[in-house]
């Protein structure tokens, strides 16, 4: 959660300062170390491991909801790699205890999946604190105005999506791990909303690998990057970009896709390079807002210690998290006395969620 200091439809082959006085000095040096120690910690109490979460229920409307839409393969190929990559999903809702609904994977209850979708999206709570995610699995398209993922049917584009989304209010996260996605993320952005391409545009239109790596991410202990025993949807990003980055340099090819994550609503998208551990360093020319705060606050498969807060203190403790973040962003803005000010009431008021006495659990050895 928060940070611990992100021609044919598909040519490719899957091969191929200071303190004041003393006074001042000292009380900024313990501010300093508590900050520190929490946020090695991750502010959570937690050993780095994933417990599976069959046992855990939730009430529909606070449960995350997951649509996977795994589009038409084209052949046998890309068919065996898209399920592969659904089943990687699949077993991570299973752990998270999440609902899930599976598009394009055996026979489709409607006329088509294009109507199948467009239904399911319908049928869903459109406000309330659980999250959905929408999944986009398989080969996009773009033509030079439109995106369109490939369905079994007819093929669904990003205008589509748009209008079916506009109704919903509650947290969601759209993941296009398509090529040609990166129009998905200008039509789909908005306020309360993650949207992740594998692409920065629609003219990348060879195969994309990201979607792969980043349904490995979700249950890999190495994507932790702030160690704190869940992995977020910042650092399932953060964590895929990378490795799709390495898969090109060790073939010595030039990469043919630039993944892209926005969560501010401004439409604008910041590649994983422009992070260092979960902070986005560079920031846009214009000054916008930093993207990378709301995604942290996005987890499919919660710790233990998370599982004990209720949908109530979960809403209370990201909202805190958020303006600690947010606060981090203006400490050059600050005078320094203020700043660790602000950040130690909120860090005290962040304690109350974690620890013995908010989870029952025995205090971490020292």
């Amino acid at each position: 959660m928060l940070l611990g200091a992100p021609a044919s439809r598909q040519r490719d082959s899957l091969q191929d300062a200071p303190a004041r006085h003393r006074r001042s000095q000292g009380r900024l040096q313990s501010c300093r170390s508590v900050m520190t120690c929490l946020f090695i910690a991750g502010l959570l109490f937690v050993p780095p491991y994933f417990a599976a979460a069959s046992s855990f229920s939730a009430p529909n409307e606070d449960r995350t909801s997951v649509i996977l839409v795994v589009g038409a393969p084209g052949n046998e190929e890309y068919g065996t790699n898209f399920l592969r990559q659904a089943a990687r999903w699949q077993s991570a809702c299973a752990q998270a205890g999440a609902r899930l609904t599976t598009i394009g994977v055996g026979p489709c209850p409607l006329t088509n999946d294009y109507e199948f979708l467009k239904q399911t999206l319908a049928d869903e709570t459109k406000d309330g604190s659980g999250q959905l995610w929408l999944v986009l699995v398989g080969h996009g398209t773009f033509d030079g105005v439109q995106a369109q993922l490939n369905l079994r049917g007819p093929d669904v584009s990003a205008t589509d999506l748009s209008e079916w989304l506009r109704p919903f209010h509650r947290p969601m996260a759209v993941i296009d791990t398509t090529a040609c996605s990166g129009p998905f993320l200008n039509k789909l952005s908005a306020t309360n909303r993650v949207i992740i391409t594998a692409t920065r545009s629609g003219n990348e239109e060879s195969f994309a690998r990201f979607g792969q790596y980043f349904a490995e991410a979700l249950t890999n202990p190495q994507a932790d990057i702030d160690h704190d025993g869940q992995i977020s949807l910042l650092e399932a990003f953060l964590t895929a970009s990378r490795q799709t980055s390495e898969f090109y340099k060790l073939q010595g090819r030039l990469a043919s896709e630039h993944a892209l994550l926005d969560d501010n609503g401004d439409g604008l998208g910041t590649p994983a390079d422009w992070f260092r551990g979960l902070r986005a360093v560079k920031k846009p020319e214009k000054g916008e807002a930093a993207d990378g705060l709301l995604a942290q606050q996005f987890c499919l498969i919660p710790s233990p210690d998370e599982r004990h807060l209720t949908p109530e203190e979960m809403t209370q403790r990201d909202a805190v998290e958020k303006a600690v973040l947010t606060l981090r962003e203006k400490k050059a803005q600050l005078p320094e006395d203020e700043y660790y000010h602000e950040l130690e009431t909120l860090l005290l008021q962040l304690a109350r969620f974690y620890g013995p006495a908010a989870t029952n659990s025995p205090a971490p050895p020292k």
